[in-house]
């Protein structure tokens, strides 16, 4: 039963050749082919800050330096600091012996006692002491709190808390400028170099010249001014550093002083922040904390969402859930052979809501797995001059270029097979999945099975095959069987265009078109070689 827990033990083959458990891949449904996280295109969709729940725009985002302005973290143990309510006495100076009203001077001398005046006539003021609700920041984990470091308590929950001072700001926020200055420059002579080495389509200006003469053309015509010509940046000069062999002597505490290791910062607690790294424990201070993505995952072949969530933060559900889990057939190593018996135990399982043919099948060979990849760098090669010659394609050449230029590289599968698995003579169906039959008695008659299939419930198979470890295998190494894998798929997205197309699509020839016999290779490790001793 351990095996059920090892994801590792089942891999799955990708387009690009590498191996990833069934869980860590994805199935578009457009190309109808797996993709890993390299073949997918990482998109942000929004930044939002988990524990506030606040939606932050992207432009905000940068402003803030990716940090919400209401939510710190503990700089002992970096977890969420939580706001704490205490009750302070506050002196309240009352002039003469009247009591003091909302909106006089007394009373304000309650909020701050520095605003409070001496009496000019001479009058004797009595001194009382009230009781007012303030706010500190406390970690329930450690028992951390804005005290142990004299920040100063706030007067609302939401107050702001100072801010340290580092002693490199100003440095720092220097070569900000400078290399953004760098980089909006360089910018402008890529877009430069560009707009020359783009040939003219016609010798007549069009509504699309990126020259802009057209909009000049226009904006005279209709008496407009010219609009602002964009001046060419030049990066900002700064003040490059100087290295010193000029370097202050460590002080003598440092070195005779006995180290208190509880007063000492860990490399944590120093990496944390950056901007400072104090070396003690009481010139730590809060950090904001940093917010988090959602982001959803795009083919890069044929650019359509795999993984799309929910704006809503407070949501974890998706919009577009296209998980390999949900499509392809699952695979788990039940049991592995052991002394005696040289066969192992897989249990199938359907995770479609359509009834599935398996037929197992044996690797390519080396040639072939070579000839698929010049097939499919063919194929991509192919698509991308198709687009670059086209009309549309033509207007949108650099995004379609950039898309091009990111597919993943084929490679041949880094595995070698050590073990030959006999196959079974004949494919077999698997029932489709029903979230109902969990909880129905439902009786199954009984079928004439293949001899390779131990038994049978809802949308799961269990089948027995034969191993034979190769001759040149060594004792203490681990035992690798693969197989191609053919199932049966309904093409959702077919269906769909024939359900659009007219009423009596569906039924006759064009009904086989919606269901595809779809292939994905696995690779099962059986784990280490053992002897088996004779006595």
């Amino acid at each position: 039963m351990a095996f059920f827990n090892l994801l590792n033990r089942v891999e799955y083959a990708c387009v690009c050749g590498l191996l990833n458990p069934l869980t860590k891949l994805y199935f578009c449904r457009h190309c109808a082919k797996l993709r890993c996280g390299f073949c997918v295109c990482h998109e942000v969709d929004s930044n939002f800050c988990s524990n506030c729940l606040e939606n932050i725009p992207s432009s905000e985002t940068k402003i803030r330096k990716n940090r919400c302005n209401t939510c710190f973290n503990c700089p002992s143990c970096q977890h969420t600091l939580s706001v704490r309510a205490a009750n302070t006495t506050v002196p309240l100076t009352v002039a003469g012996a009247g009591d003091s009203k909302e909106g006089s001077p007394a009373a304000s001398a309650a909020d701050d006692p520095s605003k409070a005046k001496p009496d000019a006539a001479g009058a004797t003021t009595n001194t009382k002491q009230v009781t007012k609700k303030m706010y500190y920041l406390a970690c329930l984990t450690c028992r951390w709190n804005s005290h142990d470091i004299g920040l100063p308590d706030q007067t609302v929950p939401s107050g702001q808390w100072p801010e340290p001072e580092y002693p490199n700001a100003t440095r720092f926020a220097l070569l900000l400028e400078h290399y953004q200055s760098v980089v909006l420059h360089d910018k402008q002579e890529r877009q430069e170099l560009w707009r020359r080495k783009t040939l003219k389509k016609s010798q007549f200006p069009s509504l699309t010249d990126r020259t802009g003469l057209t909009v000049s053309m226009m904006r005279r015509q209709m008496g407009w001014s010219e609009g602002k010509v964009q001046l060419k940046t030049t990066p900002t000069p700064i003040k490059p550093s100087v290295a010193s062999e000029e370097v202050d002597d460590l002080p003598e505490e440092l070195l005779n002083a006995e180290v208190n290791l509880k007063t000492i910062t860990t490399l944590t607690q120093r990496l944390a922040q950056p901007a400072k790294q104090s070396a003690s424990v009481n010139q730590l201070y809060p950090q904001h904390n940093l917010l988090s993505i959602k982001r959803s995952l795009r083919c890069r072949q044929c650019d359509h969402n795999v993984i799309k969530s929910e704006y809503n933060p407070s949501s974890i559900k998706y919009r577009i859930a296209l998980f390999a889990s949900y499509h392809v057939p699952d695979v788990r190593l039940v049991r592995g052979p052991d002394g005696t018996d040289g066969t192992l135990l897989l249990r199938i399982t359907n995770p479609t809501i359509n009834e599935m043919t398996i037929t197992i099948m044996e690797l390519p060979t080396a040639e072939e797995e070579r000839l698929m990849i010049q097939e499919l760098k063919t194929a991509t090669a192919a698509a991308s001059e198709t687009v670059g010659t086209s009309a549309v394609g033509a207007a949108l050449s650099p995004a379609f270029t950039r898309v091009s230029t990111l597919l993943e590289e084929p490679r041949m599968i880094d595995r070698a097979v050590n073990a030959t698995l006999k196959l079974p003579d004949s494919s077999f169906t698997i029932n489709q999945r029903d979230d109902s039959a969990e909880f129905d008695e439902v009786v199954q008659g009984r079928q004439d099975e293949p001899k390779f299939i131990v038994w049978r419930k809802a949308n799961h198979v269990a089948i027995r095959l034969g191993v034979q470890p190769k001759p040149e295998v060594a004792a203490d190494e681990d035992v690798v069987v693969g197989f191609t894998l053919q199932y049966t798929y309904v093409n959702t997205v077919a269906e769909k265009s024939l359900a659009s197309s007219g009423p009596t699509s569906m039924s006759g020839p064009d009904r086989e078109q919606k269901w595809q016999a779809l292939t994905t290779r696995i690779y099962v490790n059986l784990g280490k070689l053992q002897t088996v001793s004779e006595e």
